[in-house]
């Protein structure tokens, strides 16, 4: 479980430098707290920016509205998909 933790916490600092949040510390990112709309401002372009950076950082496609939906639900919820879907890196 602790790989999925780091993950999670991984994801909070690529969020933040991917959008560029400069107020925003990783440690004001709930695990489990809404990620689109919710406390952070996170809107759906930037759902856009997000979903390249996980492609390129992660080889993981979010390929339709409703499965970013489920997968933008929260960082847990990011770090959860990444974490099944991410190409084995040999």
């Amino acid at each position: 479980m602790s790989q999925l933790n780091e993950l999670v916490d991984e994801l909070k600092v690529k969020i933040i430098q991917a959008l560029g949040l400069m107020d925003v510390k990783p440690e004001d990112i709930k695990d489990d707290a809404q990620l689109v709309g919710g406390d952070t401002g996170i809107d759906s372009i930037d759902v856009l920016e997000l979903v390249m950076m996980i492609e390129k950082d992660y080889g993981v496609k979010i390929e339709s509205k409703e499965l970013g939906a489920k997968v933008f639900a929260s960082v847990r919820a990011l770090a959860a998909y990444i974490f099944e879907n991410r190409r084995k890196k040999a």
